[in-house]
């Protein structure tokens, strides 16, 4: 049975692919992934078997054997740096408080930083592992 690694799979899309240890890059279709399993991280290792589609190689039947690496988690911020990004979190969410105890939206600057900031700060928490 031939492995590879998943290069991206997207499951809005409900495909990716796979490049096999031989080189050659296989279409990987949502129907191929094991049942209950909706999405493959980029760099997962999986076996699978080929058949011929109407465009070329088709993965069907795919078993994940080793998880990719996270990108996620190798960068993660140092836990001193979460601190202070958390501490400076807290304080932007105070003003945004004030402001709405008195009947206003913060400027959509503000909004919009905020806005950043937690987006940010919820991917460096929410690592999988």
């Amino acid at each position: 049975m031939p492995t590879g690694r998943v290069r991206w799979f997207d499951a809005n899309k409900g495909y990716g692919f796979i490049a096999t240890d031989q080189g050659k890059d296989v279409f990987l279709p949502a129907a191929a992934l094991p049942q209950g399993t909706t999405t493959l991280r980029k760099g997962t290792k999986v076996e699978f078997s080929v058949i011929d589609g109407h465009k070329g190689p088709q993965a069907m039947g795919v078993k994940p054997i080793a998880a990719g690496p996270s990108l996620v988690k190798a960068t993660r911020p140092k836990p001193d740096d979460m601190a202070a990004i958390v501490e400076d979190l807290i304080q932007l969410l105070d003003k945004a408080g004030n402001d709405l105890r008195r009947h206003h939206y913060p400027s959509p600057a503000d909004s919009k930083k905020l806005a950043t900031v937690m987006r940010a700060l919820a991917d460096d928490f929410d690592v999988q592992e």
